[in-house]
C-alpha cells in the first residue's frame, strides 16, 4: 500500500509550504465508516444475496454482489453520483475498507466492473424487482428500531431532467422541460418506501395504486394507526375507496370549483375594518359529493386574507379525519416535509442524474440512489445524538462523511487517523454509541 515518493510541490505565496500527495492512503469520505457500522449493526447490504442473483459466469469474477452493491450505495452517498469516478475510488482508503476485506487488501472495482455490474446484471426483471424489495426490507428493519404508534405515507411525484436521448424521456408541459417522472412514496421519518420511474409525459397520480398496494400490505397487520396524504393530483374517487377499504385516514388536496366555492361563500366577503398586517385566517367543513363519487365526503376549506391582495387565498381538502378544521389542515400542511425529502435526494445525492440510454437502467440507477438516500437517512435519525439530530442530509454529507482520513497499516492493525473539524472524536464516539445500541431487540 506504499507509494512512489515524489517531490512536494512549491507554493509561490508562502515559501514554508509543500504539497504532497497520497491517494492511496488518504481518503475525503472517512464518514462513511460510521455508515458501514450501521450498516452492519443492521445488516442492510448483507441481505442482498436473499433479493439480488447473481448473473456473471466465469472464473473471471473477482469483485462479489455484496461488494459491488455496496461500492454502488456508498459512493451516491458521498456524492459520486457518476460511475466514472469508480476509476479513482478504486484506490481510496475508505472506498476499500466499506466495501469488504478483499478491496481494503487490494482495490475496490473500477468503472467497468461497476458498470457492467449496474447495466448488465441488475437490469434484469428478477434483480430490479429484487432492489424494490431489499429496500422494501431496509425500511422494514429501521421501522423495527423505531418507536411509532402509526404510519403516515406521503406520496408525490417530481421531474428528473434529461439531455440526451434516453429512452422514456418526454416533454412535461407542468416542469416545461424533457424529463423523467418519477413517484416516490415516504414515511414519517423520511425514510423513502418506495420510488418509481416513469416516462416524463404521464399524469403526476399516474401508477399510484402499483406503488402503494406493496406498502399498504406491509403494515396492513401491524396494528398501526394508518394515513395518507396526497397532492391535488390524488385526488381521485378511486384513491378515496381504496385508502378507507384499507382502513387508512387520508388528507388530500382538492381542486377548487364552483361547487366547492359556495360552500364558503359566508368566508369569501373581505373583512371590514382596517386591513391586519397579519393574515386573517378562516377554516369551515362541509359534506360534498363529487359526480363520479359514491357517497358525500367531508372537505376542509381554509380561506387566508392577506395585506393588499384583492381575492383570498382558498384551499379545500377532502379527508376522512374526525379532527377540527384547523387540525386537518395542520396534519395536510406537513406533507411538506416529502417535498423536502424529494430535494435533499436531489441536491446532496443528485439521484436525477439519470444518464443512461435504457430506461431500465436508469430505473436500476434511481433504485441505487433510493437504497443510498435510506443508508443515509438512517443514519441521520438512528445514529446522531439530539445535538445534531436535525442535520439535513447535506449537513450529514458535508460535515460526516467527508471527514478526511488517513490510513495506516501496521501488522496486525489498520487505523484511520481522521481530522477533527467538523465532528469531534467524542461527537464520533456518540454516534457509534447509538449505532451499537441497535444490536440490541427491535424496539
Amino acid at each position: 500500500m506504499g507509494e512512489k515518493k515524489q517531490q512536494a510541490l512549491k507554493l509561490g505565496f508562502d515559501a514554508r509550504l509543500r504539497l504532497e500527495f497520497h491517494g492511496a492512503t488518504i481518503s475525503s469520505d472517512a464518514g462513511l465508516l460510521a455508515c458501514r457500522e450501521l450498516d452492519e449493526v443492521v445488516q442492510l447490504t448483507a441481505m442482498a444475496p436473499a433479493y439480488l442473483q447473481e448473473t456473471r459466469t466465469g472464473r473471471n469474477v473477482q469483485h462479489e454482489l455484496v461488494p459491488l452493491l455496496r461500492q454502488s450505495i456508498y459512493s451516491r452517498l458521498a456524492g459520486y453520483e457518476d460511475n466514472n469516478d469508480a476509476a479513482g475510488l478504486a484506490m481510496d482508503p475508505v472506498m476499500r475498507a466499506v466495501v469488504g476485506r478483499r478491496a481494503l487488501e487490494k482495490q475496490a472495482a473500477g468503472t467497468n466492473t461497476v458498470n457492467r455490474f449496474e447495466t448488465d446484471t441488475l437490469v434484469t426483471p428478477g434483480n430490479l424487482k429484487g432492489l424494490e424489495g431489499l429496500n422494501f426490507e431496509w425500511v422494514d428493519h429501521a421501522m423495527a428500531r423505531t418507536p411509532h404508534q402509526r404510519i403516515i405515507l406521503d406520496m408525490d411525484s417530481s421531474e428528473s431532467p434529461v439531455y440526451g436521448e434516453q429512452e422514456g424521456a418526454a416533454y412535461n408541459g407542468h416542469f416545461e422541460c424533457v424529463c423523467y417522472h418519477p413517484l416516490f412514496c415516504f414515511n414519517q421519518f423520511g425514510d423513502c418506501e418506495a420510488a418509481k420511474l416513469r416516462p416524463g409525459n404521464v399524469h403526476s397520480a399516474h401508477g399510484w395504486r402499483e406503488q402503494l398496494e406493496p406498502i399498504v400490505a406491509r403494515y396492513e397487520r401491524s396494528g398501526l394507526r394508518k394515513y395518507f396524504r396526497g397532492d391535488a393530483a390524488f385526488a381521485n374517487p378511486e384513491v378515496y375507496q381504496y385508502l378507507e377499504g384499507k382502513s387508512f385516514r387520508y388528507a388530500i388536496r382538492l381542486p377548487s370549483n364552483d361547487v366547492l366555492q359556495k360552500g364558503i361563500r359566508h368566508l369569501l366577503t373581505r373583512p371590514v375594518g382596517r386591513p391586519s398586517k397579519k393574515p386573517i385566517i378562516w377554516y369551515h367543513d362541509f359534506r360534498y359529493q363529487a359526480a363520479g363519487w359514491d357517497q358525500p365526503r367531508r372537505v376542509v376549506a381554509k380561506v387566508e386574507w392577506h395585506q393588499g391582495e384583492l381575492l383570498p387565498r382558498v384551499g379545500f381538502i377532502v379527508t376522512n379525519l374526525s379532527a377540527k378544521p384547523v387540525g386537518v389542515v395542520h396534519f395536510y400542511n406537513k406533507r411538506g416535509t416529502a417535498e423536502q425529502w424529494i430535494k435533499e435526494g436531489k441536491y446532496a445525492l443528485n439521484w436525477t442524474k439519470l444518464s443512461c440510454h435504457r430506461f431500465v437502467a436508469n430505473q436500476v440507477r434511481l433504485q441505487l440512489f433510493i437504497l443510498a438516500y435510506n443508508l443515509g437517512n438512517f443514519l441521520r435519525r438512528l445514529g446522531l445524538p439530539k445535538a445534531v439530530k436535525d442535520w439535513s442530509l447535506s449537513s450529514l454529507q458535508r460535515k460526516l462523511i467527508k471527514i478526511g482520513g488517513r490510513i495506516v497499516c501496521h501488522a496486525r492493525r489498520i487505523i484511520f487517523q481522521l481530522a477533527e473539524v467538523a465532528v469531534s472524536r467524542d461527537l464520533f464516539d456518540a454516534i457509534l454509541e447509538r449505532i451499537d445500541r441497535l444490536r440490541l431487540a427491535p424496539a
